[in-house]
Order: C-alpha cells, then sequence, then structure tokens
C-alpha cells in the first residue's frame, strides 16, 4: 500500500468548504509526466485536485456514474465547440470522418488492440446492446450473465429472448469468491451445446467486482462460446489489454473514468466476428470486415469525438499505472478501516487484485436508500444506493481528486452510523 502521507498539508490549505481544499486552478497546475516513477505525494495529488471545478456542498464520493472532466480536458472541448461552429458545414462534410478514426485508433493503441477492431460509439449500453440486438440469433440459442450484470443490457437479452425466443441463463457471482476458478466454473457449469454467447462484466458496476475475464474467455472458448465483455468502469481506471484478455467483443463508457465529455463509448469486434454482426443502423454499402459498417450514427456531437484524444493526453500525463494505485490506495484506505466494524458490511473483495476504487458498503440494520440518505442529510456524503442481486449498500467511487481528509470524514460517518445499531 502507498503511504498515507495525503492529509499532512491539508490544514494549512485554505479550505473553500468544511471538507477539503479548493486550489486555484490558475495558481496551482503542476506539470507531470506520465512516465516519471510513481510517488505518493502531497503536492502530486493536490495539484491534480486544482484541474477540477469541484462543488463545495458535499463530498462527492460517486464519480462511477460521471467522472465530471478536468479543467484542461474542459478548455480544449470548448475550444473544439467553437472550431466545429466557425467551420461549420465544411467541417461535417470534410475532415469529421477522418478526426473520428484517428480518435478511434488513438484508443485501440490504449487499449493494445488493431484500429481496424473498435469504433466509437456513445456509450456501452450502445456498444454493448449493438452486439446483443445484433447477433444472428436462432430459435433455441442460448446466453449465460449473471443478476449482478447491468440492468440496461439484462433488459436488452430479455427483449432478444421475446424477439428471437433465445433463452438468457442467469447466475449470481458472490461477493466473496475463493478463487479464479470459483468463477470460472460458475459460468462454466451453465454452458450446453445450445450456447453461443456469454456476457460478463469485467468489473461489476455495484460492487468493483474485477472478474477474471482471460480465464473466462480461455474456458468459454474451449467450447466455442463467444463472450461479451462489458468494460464501462474499466477504461481509465485501471489498465485494460484487449489483445491478452482474448475476448471477441468489449464495449465500454469513456464518460467515466477516462473523463472524456458526455456522449462518448468505444466497442471492440474481434475481426473474425465482425461480418456476424448486424448494425444497429443502416449504412451503405462497405465490405464485410469493415467495423465502420457497424458505426453509422447520423449526425452528433462531432466535438466530443475530438475531446477523447484530449481526455487520453491528461489520463497519459499522470500515468495510467499511477492513476490506478492511486484509485487502489483510496479505496482500501477506508474499507480495510471499516471491514471489521459491526454492523457494517463491505460487499467488495478484499484481494487488491479483485477490485480498484469502487467498493460498496452496507449497513446490518438499515436499508441502502435510509444508509444513502442519512449520509448525504445528515454527513453531506455523496454515494448512489444498490438494493438487489445479492448487494445491499452503497456504491462510492472516489477520483483522483479525492483527498484521504475526504475520506476520513466517511469512516467517520460511518463509524457513527454503526454505533447507533
Amino acid at each position: 500500500m502507498q503511504k498515507r502521507t495525503f492529509i499532512k498539508r491539508l490544514g494549512q490549505l485554505a479550505l473553500a468548504s468544511p471538507f477539503t481544499p479548493h486550489l486555484s486552478y490558475s495558481q496551482s497546475r503542476l506539470t507531470i509526466n506520465g512516465k516519471q516513477p510513481y510517488i505518493e505525494t502531497d503536492d502530486f495529488w493536490l495539484k491534480i485536485r486544482a484541474d477540477y471545478d469541484i462543488k463545495p456542498d458535499y463530498i462527492n464520493l460517486e464519480s462511477g456514474y460521471y467522472n465530471i472532466i478536468p479543467i484542461p480536458t474542459r478548455q480544449k472541448l470548448e475550444e473544439h465547440i467553437k472550431m466545429v461552429n466557425f467551420e461549420g458545414t465544411y467541417y461535417m462534410r470534410t475532415v469529421q470522418w477522418d478526426n473520428k478514426k484517428a480518435a478511434a485508433a488513438r484508443l485501440a493503441k490504449l487499449v493494445n488492440c488493431s484500429p481496424e477492431e473498435l469504433i466509437i460509439t456513445r456509450n456501452a449500453t450502445e456498444s454493448l446492446d449493438m452486439v446483443i440486438t445484433g447477433y444472428p440469433w436462432q430459435e433455441g440459442d442460448e446466453a449465460i450473465m449473471a443478476e449482478q450484470d447491468y440492468g440496461s443490457m439484462l433488459d436488452q437479452f430479455k427483449l432478444a429472448a421475446r424477439r428471437y425466443h433465445i433463452v438468457n441463463k442467469v447466475v449470481s457471482v458472490p461477493n466473496h469468491p475463493e478463487s479464479d476458478e470459483e468463477i470460472v466454473q460458475l459460468y462454466e457449469n451453465q454452458i450446453t451445446p445450445k450456447t453461443k454467447l456469454l456476457f460478463i462484466s469485467h468489473m461489476i458496476n455495484i460492487t468493483g467486482h474485477i472478474l477474471p475475464i482471460k480465464k473466462i474467455c480461455e474456458m468459454a472458448h474451449r467450447y466455442g462460446v463467444e463472450v461479451l465483455v462489458d468494460g464501462a468502469h474499466c477504461i481509465g481506471h485501471f489498465d485494460v489489454n484487449i489483445e491478452e484478455l482474448d475476448c471477441d467483443y468489449y464495449g465500454t463508457s469513456l464518460h467515466k473514468w477516462l473523463a472524456t465529455p458526455l456522449g462518448a463509448g468505444f466497442l471492440y469486434v474481434s475481426k473474425k466476428k465482425i461480418p456476424k454482426i448486424w448494425p444497429l443502423l443502416a449504412e451503405h454499402r462497405r465490405e464485410p470486415y469493415d467495423i465502420a459498417r457497424l458505426n453509422h450514427t447520423g449526425t452528433h456531437p462531432v466535438y466530443t469525438d475530438l475531446t477523447i484524444n484530449d481526455a487520453i493526453d491528461y489520463h497519459e500525463k499522470i500515468g495510467v499505472e499511477r492513476k490506478e494505485n492511486r484509485l487502489r490506495f483510496l479505496q482500501h484506505y477506508w474499507t480495510d478501516t471499516v471491514r471489521n466494524i459491526s454492523g457494517v458490511i463491505v460487499n467488495t473483495p478484499i484481494d487488491k487484485t479483485r477490485s480498484c476504487g469502487i467498493a460498496n458498503v452496507g449497513m446490518a440494520h438499515l436499508e441502502p436508500q435510509e444508509l444513502a440518505d442519512t449520509l448525504m442529510n445528515e454527513f453531506k456524503i455523496f454515494t448512489v444506493a444498490i438494493d438487489g442481486a445479492n448487494v445491499h449498500g452503497c456504491r462510492v467511487s472516489p477520483n483522483v481528486f479525492t483527498t484521504t481528509e475526504e475520506l476520513d470524514e466517511f469512516i467517520k460517518a460511518l463509524k457513527t452510523i454503526a454505533a447507533r445499531a
């Protein structure tokens, strides 16, 4: 675990709220280089915090839905909006597609896949539902998924079941597995000769549980089953190498941990699988292996596509490994402290390889929404309640701008609430 040195200088700084230091962006930016070795220092993360315009009304521990854009990236977005508006139709009829393709190539490099296998979408839901709906289903085909998977995908599988008469087989992933093999076996037990597609979350969104995707892909492929991976919370959160995962399809949102503007995601499709997926929207005739055949969207906010490059710049400036280490450190800073408190239930594995920045915590004597309301109304801490699929608690997702002082306030609040039981 990294040194817990981050809080030493907080008391020396002017406070913009009862909780956190707010530094002037123009005065406090730090020149950073992602290639420098990871060093946990006060100055480094305080300067990163200064790159964010943070609302002072509450402690924001819910970055999982939408990761607010750092000021340098937001300024680039504003420049792109002005440029597109100035160029008008000329831009839209000349270089918009070349620029989108270049941004997709940059993303492909970030996640280690071929640019010919990746397209920019609007979000993970669009990416994953495109595969679920566009898959060449036959009546009686089977798909496997988990009740902990994201609701929009489960709803899409239900729609496919009604439309194509496929069979959905749903497992339940344990919050605290004993081994990777336990997870692999859970899915393997559901495979039959009729199984066509296995859908799995790379990181379960409600608990932060990272699943052994590579091992699951190896197992599924032995049976001739394809694997669709939901990576909505992974890109920009921790290092993802799609080539090593060996999955067939991978969808994600980029407005979460990569901190792009809203309306950006990507879909990866293994080259040999591209011809079999039906497009969501019709495109003019293209070659079967041209992934652009899946990418017809009509007119859309092209400045979002341009800002993906700037978001990657900022991500790499911090450093992929450094950011991952920081997020994992923040999560364990609070979860390691509260796991043994009577009445507190942590729904995220303790093994550091099975989680990163996201975790989930509940109270034995409180419903999840009651806990979320108490944290917000009494302690001014914003989280989100999760109540279902064997998970009963609040999802907690700090960010690179989160301080250990804020987490100390959160720990104090949990201890206070637990003591009331």
